[in-house]
């Protein structure tokens, strides 16, 4: 069965990641993972230093450099598996029972990619151990994670909060149709109160969209609210969803070719960016 996977590190966001992947893993009636990922840049596998170039005739300082290789690799070792311990007690304080833990060495998001089949919903941070101290900035992984996964993504940010509210970015293509589908089918936003909210121009096609896109959700949310929104679209999304505190934004990911995200920018991305609370990224 797919598990709700969390990626677990040093960071400040570890403790909401964990109760936001614990939240998750009830709502789904999915088993949870725990995940930590040593990453090869920082936590570098012991290797044969023996043809570099000066060091040949110098064996004690190898034996030295191989010794503090291994020492250095043996406690994050034993450092992430306390910090999956310590996770691991956080969920089932939550009500989950059983969280596996898991620990790998190498590249966040090779390893994600490798897992990708065992997943059924990724929860990580918007910052990870090495990018915490950027302010608004996202960490170096996510855009990675979230552009290699086929996966639903739940982004945290701040402290945890149990969704009541979810605010879904609608803009009528096939691929927010597809996400409108997959929420009115998942049982993790079920029995919550959902807006759809349009950023466009006044016109009767938009509010027929957004009409259908209700009709779809309306077993699933216990309320269902529709917006046209006029302005730009991060400002105008951040703008409702503080007016109606609402809790959870939804949207797809990366709807438009890769050449024009580079010369204009991605709303996935900015919105990555600028928010202030979790988002659930679907694909």
């Amino acid at each position: 069965m797919p598990h709700v996977f969390a990626c677990i590190d040093g960071s400040p966001a570890a403790p909401a990641v964990c109760d936001y992947a614990a939240w998750a893993s009830l709502r789904l009636q999915a088993p949870l993972s725990l995940l930590h990922v040593l990453d090869h840049a920082q936590y570098p596998q012991p290797s044969d230093l023996s043809g570099a170039i000066g060091l040949g005739s110098r064996e004690h300082l190898l034996d030295e450099l191989a010794a503090l290789d291994e020492k250095r690799s043996k406690l994050a070792l034993e450092q992430g598996h306390l910090m999956l311990e310590s996770a691991k007690a956080r969920a089932t304080a939550a009500g989950v029972d059983n969280a596996q833990l898991r620990q790998r060495h190498g590249d966040l998001v090779d390893s994600l990619g490798e897992l990708q089949e065992d997943i059924r919903l990724l929860v990580i941070g918007r910052q990870g151990e090495a990018s915490a101290s950027l302010g608004q900035h996202i960490g170096s992984h996510l855009e990675n994670v979230i552009r290699t996964l086929q996966r639903p993504v739940l982004v945290s940010c701040g402290e945890f909060k149990a969704p009541q509210s979810y605010l879904f970015a609608f803009d009528g293509s096939a691929t927010a149709r597809k996400s409108i589908e997959m929420i009115a089918a998942s049982p993790l936003l079920k029995g919550l109160v959902c807006h759809l909210v349009m950023v466009g121009s006044e016109s009767d096609e938009a509010w027929e969209q957004l009409k259908s896109a209700q009709r779809v959700l309306q077993e699933s949310a216990s309320e269902v609210h529709i917006a046209l929104c006029a302005g730009e679209v991060e400002s105008s999304l951040h703008a409702y969803q503080a007016e109606h505190d609402i809790d959870l934004l939804v949207m797809g990911a990366y709807g438009h070719s890769r050449i024009r995200q580079f010369l204009v920018g991605s709303t996935t991305s900015h919105l990555l960016r600028s928010s202030t609370g979790p988002l659930l990224i679907l694909r």
